[in-house]
């Protein structure tokens, strides 16, 4: 029996750095300053850019947002029913080491149908956080 592999195309550098630029050319567009983090499918940082009049947890908000994408692998304005004190998966927010943050401007990447990694967003309000990561997703898949 002959099987075929598939070789997946991992996030690259140039991708991350792409995205980063892109999202944060939509923020500036909208006179908004944020903080843009990409981590690529093992939840390592591959890009990360904090505009420097952005307020500071912003950095730590959107690296946040990309890994719970990531995690979870969807984007973070759809998960954040389900985290509230009645949703179904209420004690998420808790029940890891390392924090989520159920708030939009996280979107997963995926390549070919796979998930290769994460953008996270923070600075503005979630959906404009949420629809500058979208611009760039929408960039890198041009």
């Amino acid at each position: 029996m002959h099987t075929t592999a598939t070789t997946l195309t991992p996030l690259t550098t140039a991708d991350a750095e792409l995205l980063v630029a892109t999202a944060a050319r939509a923020a500036e567009a909208a006179g908004v300053t944020v903080s843009v983090t990409v981590l690529d499918a093992g939840g390592h940082l591959l890009a990360f850019r904090r505009d420097d009049r952005a307020v500071l947890i912003s950095g730590e908000t959107s690296t946040r947002k990309a890994y719970t994408a990531l995690q979870l692998d969807a984007p973070t304005a759809d998960l954040v029913d389900l985290v509230k004190p009645d949703g179904p998966f209420h004690s998420l927010t808790t029940a890891l080491d390392r924090p989520l943050l159920f708030i939009g401007g996280g979107l997963p990447v995926h390549r070919d149908g796979r998930l290769v990694g994460a953008i996270g967003v923070g600075g503005g309000a979630p959906d404009q956080d949420h629809s500058f990561a979208t611009a760039a997703l929408a960039e890198l898949a041009r």
